[in-house]
């Protein structure tokens, strides 16, 4: 961990999560990823060495602690009370980022593996009928898993990046940067249907239903700056 000499709490701070990948960590497991894969799966582009070396170091820093599973294999990674107090941390981050950091965003950017990881943990399962319910959300600016399926039955929702042999209820088909930028909550999710940016089709109730289901990220709805505050940081 980089050492910057200084007793400065935020420096101090910064020594813990200040390192490549810990507060998205965090930010996961916030979000109820306690498990190795489905870390990996919130952070797709992290490699696994990287991954179990950062979460070794959380957990020697007392951010986190490293539980074996009952009756399994494997092991689950838990906040301490340390690491829970850091949700209103990563909660300002969050805004902090909506508002001030999205003009850095890039093609590199839009990583359908997060988004459709997000997409699962987010959707609204008792918006659904009962029984078996599967999805197919096709991007078609991509070439590589640009088609991802959602099996969802009560509330279990699993993800699948290849095709499960299941009759698919309804098709999503959109770009990626346009699927993100709705559910970012930069363009309304009802100009991108009329506009056809995002396309159905499928069941007709479920078609009628998706703004009730298909929930949008939990920091879609964070105030942006106004023309004149966006004006102002352009102008310098």
């Amino acid at each position: 961990m980089k050492k910057y000499g200084q007793f400065c709490p935020v420096a101090k701070s910064a020594e813990i999560l200040g390192d490549p990948w810990s507060i998205l960590i965090v930010r996961e497991l916030l979000l109820g990823s306690n498990r190795f894969n489905l870390l990996q799966k919130g952070l797709p582009r992290i490699s696994p060495t990287v991954l179990n070396t950062r979460l070794k170091e959380l957990e020697a820093r007392g951010v986190i602690i490293k539980r074996r599973q009952k009756n399994a294999r494997g092991h689950d990674y838990l906040l301490t009370p340390a690491g829970r107090e850091l949700s209103n941390v990563i909660d300002s981050l969050a805004v902090w980022g909506m508002r001030w950091a999205r003009e850095e965003m890039d093609v590199q950017d839009f990583d359908v593996s997060f988004l459709m990881f997000d997409i699962q943990r987010r959707i609204d399962a008792a918006a659904l009928p009962d029984g078996e319910t599967v999805l197919c959300f096709n991007c078609t600016d991509i070439k590589n898993f640009n088609r991802w399926w959602l099996v969802c039955e009560g509330s279990d929702v699993d993800l699948c990046y290849e095709d499960p042999g299941k009759d698919v209820d309804i098709y999503v088909t959109a770009s990626s940067k346009n699927l993100i930028e709705v559910w970012m909550g930069d363009v309304p999710l009802a100009k991108a249907l009329k506009s056809e940016a995002i396309q159905l089709v499928g069941e007709r109730h479920l078609i009628k239903s998706f703004p009730k289901w298909f929930v949008l990220s939990a920091a879609a709805h964070t105030p942006r700056p106004n023309q004149n505050e966006a004006m102002l940081v352009r102008n310098n």
